[in-house]
């Protein structure tokens, strides 16, 4: 070569050797040899297939002709035939697949290829994570598609990768069987906790002592589905629950509002802590003594591990990624969702919206399990309620639940709210009660213990639940609690409810709020 010395050295060049590529690019993830072993051995010995049923579905396998000899084998075993290498063929040969899976000769060079039978739940694992690799790489293919495309909607196109991620982890998440030894420890463990509390309440409180009676407090890990139809007050119920746990007790709690906006949960809050009327909050004019007890009462709840997010529309798999987050940084003990019916499982196809609740309702108990803490989650019931008449007809029932059956049956303990004075009904004509202000809670389900009702007292003009034995203003017991029959903090009132700003405005004694002092300012929400 011209200009090359004849002693210069060459400069060695260098073949790279991608891992899983060939001269015509990569390969999927595989595990061709271990297929086939795995085959062999479950055609051998007796007990093989059921030591890996729980890992393997046909689909996991690579190999078309091994896809075809393990549904033939599953076939089998539904029905409790032998397998072995003449079943198999005579089964293959029933579907009118023997030849396509390579005959009974295939079948039978498979059995020689076992070595051995020992490490075959090792080897059906490999199978397994080489199948789910190829599947997100198919599902990754897909995303990067549709990134290019300048038309595709990203927070759609976001929605789609995570659910697609979380229906490949579902289907790879497999949890061995436990012996009991250990459980029973675990067990032993949870009541020696439980019985060093001084009180009965092993979970978390509620604040409502006659509720906690029958609950012991909410559980881990329960999902808890809070049940009321419009205006009776689920959100003033979960809020004054919060404020109990996480502003007197100092439980961490996070709430995820799809109906109101912070500020106006807050406002909620404001009007539950401080005993303020709403509309003295949406205009800012108040007395003297009610600004007085504003600005000391509103710092009670500064700093207190109460976390609000009010994202619209919220997707069951957005709420698995915050809340995972939350109890990793924050150490939330206890989700609480308003409301669930507003939810959606965005990302999946499905045939009805019956079936996507129900996709939503196992994903919130799915999600319990995983963080092991109770879910709280509120939903509407149907219109079969305002059908029906008298006290009792306007109780709720677990078949008022609306849009799924599901909902019930993943629920490890349901509750609805009821105010009979809402439907004009005053007094129990069996007991002579006065219903005026209360609030009936129905424990219609409770998979770990008893059912039952007890009666709370409900302050409408504050957005309150309390005991029904706390003390109350005696004014407020002189008609129906809300401002007239059967009125009640309505759903209209959310959007009413804004931010709070504290002008010039003159309060009915004549004072300026804001001549009460320029902190009152720092308040503005």
């Amino acid at each position: 070569m011209a200009g090359t010395s004849k002693n210069s050295k060459r400069t060695p060049q260098t073949t790279i050797i991608k891992v899983g590529a060939n001269e015509f690019g990569k390969l999927p993830p595989q595990a061709q040899e271990l297929e086939d072993s795995v085959l062999g051995a479950i055609m051998i010995e007796k007990e093989a297939y059921g030591s890996v049923a729980d890992l393997l579905r046909p689909e996991v396998f690579y190999k078309d002709q091994n896809r075809m000899v393990y549904e033939a084998i599953r076939e089998l075993a539904s029905k409790d035939q032998p397998i072995d290498v003449l079943s198999v063929g005579e089964k293959l040969r029933s579907m009118g697949t023997l030849e396509k899976a390579g005959g009974a000769v295939y079948l039978a060079d498979l059995t020689r290829r076992v070595a051995s039978a020992a490490h075959l739940r090792f080897h059906a694992e490999i199978i397994a994570k080489k199948a789910t690799a190829r599947d997100l790489i198919a599902m990754a293919a897909q995303i990067e598609e549709k990134g290019f495309d300048e038309t595709q909607d990203i927070d759609e196109l976001m929605q789609e990768a995570e659910a697609g991620i979380f229906e490949i982890s579902q289907r790879s998440q497999k949890r061995d069987v436990t012996q009991i030894d250990p459980v029973i420890e675990e067990a032993f463990a949870r009541m020696e906790k439980a019985a060093k509390n001084t009180g009965s309440i092993s979970g978390i409180p509620s604040g409502f002592h006659a509720l906690d009676k029958i609950t012991s407090g909410w559980q881990t890990p329960d999902l808890v589905i809070i049940a009321a139809r419009p205006a009776m007050g689920k959100t003033a119920f979960v809020l004054s629950m919060a404020k109990y746990i996480a502003v007197d007790r100092e439980i961490p709690v996070a709430l995820f509002s799809l109906e109101m906006s912070n500020v106006q949960l807050v406002n909620r809050l404001i009007m539950n802590v401080c005993e303020l009327e709403g509309e003295k909050i949406k205009t800012g004019k108040m007395s003297k003594e009610d600004a007085k007890r504003l600005n000391t009462k509103i710092n009670v709840m500064k700093g207190k591990p109460l976390y609000l997010d009010d994202t619209p529309s919220l997707s069951i798999f957005e709420l698995r990624s915050k809340a995972r987050k939350l109890v990793r940084e924050h150490g939330i003990r206890m989700i609480i969702i308003d409301y669930l019916q507003l939810m959606n499982a965005q990302g999946s196809s499905f045939g009805s919206r019956e079936q996507e609740v129900s996709i939503i309702s196992r994903s919130l108990k799915a999600l319990a399990k995983e963080l092991d803490i109770p879910i709280i989650a509120l939903s509407q019931l149907n219109r079969g309620v305002e059908a029906r008449t008298g006290i009792e007809g306007k109780t709720p029932q677990l078949s008022d639940l609306r849009e799924s059956g599901a909902i019930e049956q993943d629920a490890d303990l349901v509750c609805f709210i009821h105010r009979p004075e809402y439907y004009h009904i005053y007094n129990d004509e069996k007991t002579g009660k006065d219903l005026r202000g209360l609030a009936q809670i129905i424990v219609a389900k409770h998979r770990n213990g008893a059912t039952d009702s007890i009666w709370l007292r409900f302050r409408g003009k504050y957005a309150k639940f309390q005991n029904e034995d706390e003390a109350v203003d005696p004014d407020e017991l002189g008609g129906p609690i809300g401002g007239g029959e059967g009125v009640s903090i309505q759903s209209s009132m959310n959007s009413a409810m804004g931010a709070v700003s504290f002008g010039q405005q003159m309060s009915p004694d004549g004072a300026s709020i804001n001549s009460l002092g320029e902190d009152l300012s720092q308040y503005q929400l």
